[in-house]
């Protein structure tokens, strides 16, 4: 199940990040994009649960910690994203999103005390070794360009953010809580949170009637919200948030695919090592280590 979950995410969240450049380039306000995305997502998701009769009374602690996941997850993380898709290509988003690996690492273990295993390390390592050198060429072409510092911050930005839900969700799921229900809410309370801020500046809430923008639309609340964080924050409870971040180290393959396609990006010699580092750090990490056997006299002494 673990695995099935693992790939279903990777090739959702995979292809999200052309759809949100389809997005960013309409004529529909960031903001109000996002809003709609999550509005819809949530309406399904309260039409769900409703069905399945999965919808759990939460307590006002609990929902305020689902709007803190909102703003983490389903709003201020993808104004960022959508911001930045403006100045850098959806791959080297992607790319960066991989280093929740790190952050998922990092603030496991500042909330929860959790000591990721050492080859979690080494795997990570290599992971984002690999998406370095992938870009490498990218990367001196540009020679740091201010727009590329912004859109590399603004994506580094939604990333933490995006770690931050995570350690929220596995609260939710350590106090007992169904990841259906508070996914409902938090999705519900960043929809709030978007239109608020649309609100505030003034923005336009009509939709752009065009078969691009509505069909990445809706592929990005069904599929790329519904479905994709579902899965995720399910696995998020499952293996652990540091574990279940590694899925985005293979996020920049099924992204730099899809922009090889759409957005013509050129393979470069330095792509093949880090496509190799990449797929070398996802085999460490979940190549199962055979148990340590203890030695005659150890045993004897035990007994």
């Amino acid at each position: 199940m673990n695995v099935f979950l693992y790939g279903l995410v990777v090739i959702i969240w995979g292809t999200t990040w052309i759809a949100i450049v389809l997005q960013q380039q309409s004529s529909v306000a960031i903001a109000v994009s996002i809003f709609w995305r999550f509005a819809v997502a949530a309406l399904l998701m309260l039409a769900i649960t409703t069905a399945l009769k999965r919808l759990r009374p939460l307590s006002m602690r609990d929902h305020l910690f689902c709007l803190a996941q909102g703003c983490c997850v389903f709003s201020g993380n993808f104004y960022c994203f959508y911001t930045a898709a403006a100045w850098i290509s959806s791959g080297l988003e992607s790319v960066i999103f991989s280093m929740a690996v790190l952050f998922n690492a990092i603030n496991s273990f500042l909330f929860f005390r959790q000591r990721p295993l050492a080859r979690f390390w080494l795997a990570a390592a290599l992971g984002i070794a690999g998406v370095i050198t992938l870009f490498w060429h990218d990367l001196r072409a540009t020679q740091l360009a201010p727009t590329l510092l912004a859109g590399i911050g603004l994506s580094a930005l939604g990333t933490y953010g995006f770690s931050l839900g995570n350690i929220i969700s596995a609260h939710h799921q350590r106090r007992g809580l169904e990841t259906l229900t508070t996914n409902t809410w938090a999705m519900g309370y960043g929809a709030l949170i978007m239109g608020a801020f649309a609100l505030a500046r003034g923005d336009s809430f009509i939709v752009e009637f065009s078969v691009r923008y509505l069909g990445s639309l809706f592929y990005l609340a069904v599929f790329g919200s519904v479905i994709a964080f579902g899965a995720y924050f399910s696995l998020v409870g499952r293996i652990g948030a540091s574990q279940a971040a590694y899925s985005t180290l293979l996020f920049p393959l099924v992204a730099l695919a899809i922009s090889t396609l759409y957005e013509g990006y050129i393979w470069h010699l330095n792509a093949i090592p880090g496509l190799a580092l990449i797929l070398g750090g996802n085999l460490i990490m979940f190549l199962r280590l055979p148990p340590r056997r203890t030695t005659g006299s150890a045993a004897k002494r035990a007994v």
